[in-house]
């Protein structure tokens, strides 16, 4: 059995049974990195939840969002509208009630979504600090 914590800071919380939990569940199974759930509940109207995470290659980015969108299917919430896939820089994998973006880590940093929704600006200070 392998320590979450080495490839993700922190697993987010989730509400037992959900979507969320589902979809976090199965990226930390997969080793995505540097995972991070944006709740977006009173923010937006396009979900409850954003999460973000990172591939080691473009390989690892289209493996994880084809098995994301299946598990979501198989575990009845729906089929998943995936964008992206071909290239495998970036991924979308709208499943309704949480969006997942999946990035290469050079193309996640470009973009900085986590930013962009005023997320994070905390953690990544106390991490370029040391703390």
């Amino acid at each position: 059995m392998t320590d979450a914590s080495q490839h993700i800071a922190e697993k987010p919380a989730t509400e037992p049974g959900s979507l969320h939990e589902l979809i976090i569940d199965q990226l930390d199974d997969d080793q995505a990195q540097d995972l991070v759930s944006i709740p977006l509940a009173g923010k937006s109207s396009i979900a409850d939840h954003m999460v973000i995470a990172s591939g080691r290659s473009t390989r690892q980015v289209a493996a994880m969002a084809s098995k994301l969108a299946q598990k979501v299917k198989d575990a009845g919430h729906g089929r998943a509208h995936i964008e992206g896939l071909p290239a495998a820089d970036w991924v979308l994998v709208d499943a309704g009630d949480v969006v997942v973006h999946l990035f290469r880590p050079e193309v996640r940093s470009f973009y900085n979504l986590e930013r962009m929704w005023g997320f994070g600006d905390e953690e990544k200070a106390a991490d370029a600090a040391g703390g």
